[in-house]
């Protein structure tokens, strides 16, 4: 991700394309870490956002983004990594959540699931 941030940011790339684990109805996304990072610096940069996600992720009994449980790695992990002294309070999620409306389409193998007139995307008329 940081290449991909350094590319964006000198202007050297058209389109950012992510993957997904979890696609809601309403197009927000679930993916490793670090993605909606990656979407915030692409959006700012007005470099559009695309989501590479196989119709088996789509999940269209979740509303949207909050409704996704979102994996919790050991603290310890992350700890011992960084070299912080080991009794640092510590988060370590293995996945963010990019709201859809930094995504400018999911990419299916039946298609690709753009945003209405109004910016929002619809997963489950798609589907």
């Amino acid at each position: 991700i940081v290449v991909s941030i350094l590319f964006v940011k000198t202007k050297q790339v058209d389109a950012v394309v992510v993957g997904a684990d979890r696609v809601c109805a309403n197009g927000d996304t679930a993916n490793k870490i670090g993605t909606y990072n990656l979407s915030i610096i692409a959006a700012f940069h007005n470099v559009p956002v695309y989501v590479a996600a196989p119709l088996t992720s789509l999940d269209i009994t979740l509303g949207s983004g909050d409704q996704i449980p979102i994996e919790e790695r050991k603290a310890e992990e992350l700890i011992e990594t960084s070299k912080a002294p080991k009794n640092v309070p510590c988060w370590n999620p293995a996945f963010d959540v990019t709201p859809a409306k930094n995504i400018r389409g999911i990419v299916t193998e039946k298609g690709v699931i753009e945003p209405d007139e109004n910016g929002k995307i619809d997963v489950k008329a798609f589907v």
